[in-house]
This record gives C-alpha cells, structure tokens and sequence, in this order.
C-alpha cells in the first residue's frame, strides 16, 4: 500500500479517537432520524441537495434555512428570485428544478421504500438536478449509509493521497469505480461510507457539515 495512503488511514484512525468522532456519531443520527420525519421535511432536504451541486454547501445550508417551507409552496418565478436574493449561483434553473421535483411529493414515501441501489438510479434518472453525487447526498442525508458522496472535496483528498488519479470529467462509470475504492477504505477502516465522508471532509476543510 502507498505510504501516503497509509498516512490518510492513520489520520482517520487518530480523528476516530478524538473528539471528531463524537460530532460524527451525532450528525449521522440526525440523518437517520430525518427518515421518520413527514414528506414535506425530506422533500426540503432534496431540494437543499439540488442547490449543492456546483455551489457551495455552507452557502446552501443558509438558503435552505432562509427558504424553508418556501421550496413547498413559492411559485417559480418567485423561488427564482429568493434564490437570487440569497446568492445562488444558478437561481433560476435550481428554481426550475424544485418546482418540477414538486411532482414526486405525494407518492414521496413510496419512492423511499425502493431498495437503496434502485433507489439512488431512480432518483437519478427522474429527478431534475441530481447526479450521483447529489443523488447520494440526499440519501446519506436521510439516513442511508452506504453511497459516496464524490464531490472535489474527497477527489482532492484522494488525488493527495495518491489513491486516485484526480479525472476530469466524472461518469457514471467512474463515479461508481472511486465509490468501489472509498467503500474498501471504509471497510478497512470500520466506517460506514456515510462515517468515511464526514472524516474525509473534515481532512479537506476542517469542518463536518451534511
């Protein structure tokens, strides 16, 4: 194995014996508990992981919070101009897919009760706005554990690490290809992928968000 592999696992091994790992037990019960919450709340979690893509997502943490149950009930035109408002960087197509995604809310809980994997290729393929990787966000977000959130976060820690080439464009191919290779991490390390996120992201940024 690489020594600078090595070097990330030891990091990851010290943050589980720190106080880090108390903050990501917390944080990954509060995903799980998002589960159990109505419709209307995890469709605003949706629409939060709709706004992440490309943008950055501290900015949408504050949008959200802001929004609130606007992204159940603002018009189009509306929402548009709120996101403008609140700095988005891309107000009227995220706006755009809010409102289409509107369509999926009442048989939302239904569509949850796919199995994971079928789950995330559905969400992927009828949801406006949501690749893998934000498709995984959501569904880490509401309490599933084992997809990768592959965002230039983790790219460039893993590119660091010399674990992976850092490449240029994302498929699908490749996004399940680095999924495959941070699940085997995360096996060795005794972490969920959902855990193996949140410590990778606090290596790159020094912070744990959701």
């Amino acid at each position: 194995m690489k020594m600078k592999k090595l070097l990330l696992l030891k990091s990851i091994r010290e943050l589980k014996n720190s106080e880090v790992k108390k903050i990501i037990v917390t944080r990954i019960k509060e995903f799980k508990d998002m589960r159990d919450k109505p419709s209307n709340e995890i469709f605003k979690e949706l629409c939060f992981c709709i706004l992440t893509a490309n943008f950055n997502a501290e900015k949408s943490i504050k949008i959200q919070e802001k929004i609130d149950d606007g992204f159940l009930t603002l018009p189009e035109e509306k929402l548009a101009e709120e996101l403008k408002k609140l700095g988005h960087r891309f107000p009227k197509t995220r706006a755009k897919y809010i409102i289409d995604a509107r369509k999926h809310l009442p048989y939302f809980k239904d569509i949850l009760n796919l199995e994971e994997n079928s789950l995330r290729e559905w969400l992927v393929k009828n949801v406006k706005g949501l690749g893998y990787k934000e498709a995984s966000h959501f569904l880490r977000n509401i309490g599933y554990e084992s997809f990768a959130i592959i965002d230039f976060h983790i790219l460039d820690v893993l590119s660091k690490h010399e674990i992976i080439k850092k490449p240029k464009t994302l498929s699908r191919k490749k996004y399940l290809e680095i999924e495959e290779i941070l699940r085997n991490i995360a096996s060795k390390l005794n972490l969920t992928l959902a855990e193996l996120d949140l410590y990778l992201w606090y290596i790159e940024t020094g912070k744990i968000l959701k």
